[in-house]
């Protein structure tokens, strides 16, 4: 799998994996590191899977190997639709502590376009089935009453679809034999879609482009040495802000330091107060 999602990526040919296990994104992950390429990944989980170090390679402890792996290509994990219940307050910690961003499943829901910049900052995507609730999508192992509805899953699909960084998805812990009436597989097979039809919406403004294509709003915030800059494209009203970065680690971080974000992130700045993205990413940045 990572021989041949390497070779895909290479000649501009973007992968949709459907599993299966959802330890074979591990595999998606080595074909960035046969590229050389740092990466961002997303995850769309009830779960981090992050599992015990000792732990074998599974389903519950794949994220686990990724950020241990040496050479290490990940720049930065987002965890999207996490459930509280499910998860380990110490899990959570660590996972602030590594400056990765977790995002709770009511929180999503509550403002779902705010799962958009997420999902546009990632270059490979891994949706774990179970983060979608039970009477949607039955044919998991690991299903629970409580989740994303199917609309809203295929409404996060899209905007991953008219992400232009995006360059590999995957789809898992998809089960058959626990389904009822192809519920499971029909509710894929419309993420798929509706992935597809972002993806040939998509408006190629990401700021690595012309950048007379879009409009540069600079921010003072009081006591603090560097103005915070944001960009907001003409074609797509979509926003970036260009997070410092140390001159050594600009060849390393060329594709990391400006990072998507929302209308509300440059009102927070406008309020004198420095926006959480803008803190993660400089953190690991600087």
């Amino acid at each position: 799998l990572t021989a041949v999602i390497a070779e895909l990526i290479k000649n501009k040919i973007l992968p949709v994996i459907i599993g299966g296990s959802q330890d074979l994104s591990f595999a998606n992950y080595m074909a960035y590191e046969a590229l050389g390429q740092v990466i961002n990944i997303v995850g769309v989980d009830s779960v981090f899977d992050l599992g015990k170090t000792e732990q074998a390679m599974s389903s519950q402890s794949y994220l686990n190997k990724i950020i241990l792996h040496q050479p290490n290509f990940l720049f930065n994990y987002t965890n999207i639709g996490y459930q509280s219940y499910f998860v380990d307050p110490e899990a959570i910690g660590l996972m602030k502590n590594l400056y990765f961003d977790v995002y709770r499943l009511g929180s999503i829901r509550e403002k779902m376009e705010e799962a958009e910049p997420l999902v546009r900052n990632a270059d490979m995507i891994t949706v774990d089935i179970s983060a979608v609730r039970q009477s949607d999508a039955p044919g998991n192992g690991n299903t629970s009453p409580n989740g994303f509805y199917g609309e809203e899953i295929c409404q996060i699909m899209r905007y991953a679809g008219l992400s232009d960084k995006l360059s590999s998805i995957g789809f898992y812990e998809i089960n058959p034999k626990l389904d009822i009436n192809n519920q499971t597989t029909h509710l894929v097979a419309q993420m798929i879609w509706y992935f597809i039809d972002g993806y040939y919406n998509r408006k190629h403004d990401h700021p690595y482009k012309d950048k007379g294509n879009y409009v540069k709003y600079t921010v003072s915030i009081k006591d603090h040495k560097d103005d915070l800059v944001f960009y907001k494209s003409k074609k797509s009203d979509r926003w970036w802000m260009d997070v410092p970065v140390k001159t050594n680690n600009k060849n390393i971080y060329e594709r990391h330091h400006l990072v998507p974000c929302s209308y509300s992130d440059y009102e927070t700045a406008c309020k004198d107060d420095i926006p959480d993205r803008w803190w993660q990413a400089y953190q690991k940045l600087m």
